[in-house]
């Protein structure tokens, strides 16, 4: 077998790999921004992310790439993925102050189908059997957890809103990050992102507790690390491939939703976990022989 054979998969592993890290980093995020909605509104919140997490990467920005800071190509593609994100990071910071983890999750879980179908449209992106049946299981994971046909309470509504422009962001974050060094395209992300948000957070304002700092650094930390790991993982593979990984994160939101604020998963939040386990473990399962599927 050629090296070039043995390269496509080895990559795709370790963007798998990054994925999946990033679906548990980035329900830290959630858990953290649902703690901090007690007491402070999700849009200021919204912004702080970007805000907290822009002067952490800024001396290291700076040090790798002197004043060029920011990606000098593709920067349509860079705005729109900043405006998907920041809207999607919005509307599920007000969801999830008023719903569960779990539940907001699982409706959030469009993205996924949304992401791989406008992939093939948009980006021209091949459609195999791997990644249809991996598709498959997640959406029927959550399907399980959300339970349709029940009352829909609005802040279901507002992820599924999230899930709808997290979807288009994946898109347009594979059309960016495939040509631009992965710090500059952070760097764009976390400044622009507070900027979109700055009207915001100063109509919402209010001055953090000094024993909340804490929690307003890990806010910005876990997400530079989670968003870091995301374009990283979109210079290694597809969005078809990726999309449907993003069901991890229902196991990182029933885990830290239990832990952080005593929400049981009930029997169906189980099944569902493990159908969406499944879905993943369904892409980390090496290709016999070469072939694609």
């Amino acid at each position: 077998m050629s090296s070039t054979a043995l390269a496509a998969p080895s990559r795709q592993a370790k963007a798998i790999a990054l994925m999946t890290v990033t679906a548990f980093v980035i329900q830290i995020v959630d858990g953290l921004a649902k703690y901090l909605s007690a007491d402070y509104s999700p849009l200021f919140i919204g912004w702080a992310r970007y805000a907290v997490a822009f002067l952490i990467l800024l001396p290291c920005a700076a040090a790798l790439h002197g004043p060029r800071l920011f990606p000098s190509e593709r920067l349509v593609s860079h705005v729109l993925r900043t405006i998907f994100l920041v809207t999607a990071m919005s509307l599920y910071f007000v969801a999830i102050a008023r719903i569960p983890l779990a539940t907001a999750i699982s409706a959030f879980f469009i993205a996924p189908v949304l992401a791989v179908v406008l992939s093939i449209l948009v980006l021209r992106e091949r459609m195999t059997l791997r990644k249809g049946i991996s598709l498959a299981l997640g959406f029927a994971g959550a399907m399980v957890i959300l339970q349709p046909g029940h009352t829909i309470e609005p802040g279901i509504l507002l992820a599924l809103g999230a899930g709808f422009a997290f979807a288009l962001y994946m898109v347009a974050t594979r059309h960016a990050a495939t040509h631009s060094d992965p710090v500059k395209t952070l760097a764009f992300q976390c400044a622009a992102g507070a900027l979109l948000l700055t009207p915001q957070a100063v109509a919402t304002w209010s001055t953090p507790a000094l024993s909340d700092l804490i929690f307003f650094a890990g806010l910005g930390a876990f997400s530079l690390i989670g968003h870091l790991l995301s374009i990283v993982a979109f210079r290694l593979a597809d969005t078809s491939t990726l999309a449907p990984l993003v069901y991890v994160e229902l196991i990182g939101a029933t885990l830290i939703g239990y832990l952080g604020f005593g929400d049981v998963p009930g029997m169906a939040t189980i099944v569902g976990a493990v159908l969406i386990a499944a879905a993943g473990l369904i892409l980390l399962q090496r290709r016999n022989g070469g072939t694609t599927g």
